[in-house]
């Protein structure tokens, strides 16, 4: 699988940027799926998790303003982030894993896609 990332850009606080993450067999259930960021001059930090078998997890920062999918027409794996705040501004990177593989990590996981900026400002 590769992975490439679209949909990064500039917004104002309060706006709503979606990303995407596309790969060929992304949408099967072999792979459990991530976004991860990188908030400038910090460490990378997990953003959200959606398992091989529909199961979401957000950290606390983000639950309620974003939301994970799979995109199954287009192979995608899609952020929805609404009410941006300033803060939620990083390097956006999508990652995969099947269960052979395991669990990622923010340094580490099976796939990676090659990132996207978001900037919110």
């Amino acid at each position: 699988v590769q992975l490439v990332e679209s949909g990064g850009g500039s917004v104002q606080p309060g706006g709503s940027l979606t990303l995407s993450c596309t790969g060929s067999g992304l949408t099967s259930d072999k792979y459990r799926m991530y976004w991860f960021r990188q908030p400038p001059g910090k460490e990378r930090e997990l953003v959200s998790r959606l398992d091989a078998e529909g199961n979401t997890y957000y950290v606390d920062p983000v639950r309620g303003r974003f939301a994970i999918s799979r995109e199954t027409a287009t192979n995608s794996l899609i952020l929805r982030m609404d009410n941006l705040r300033p803060e939620d501004t990083g390097t956006y990177y999508c990652a995969a894993a099947d269960k052979l593989y395991g669990a990622c990590s923010t340094l580490a996981c099976q796939v990676w896609g090659q990132e996207t900026q978001v900037t919110v400002s």
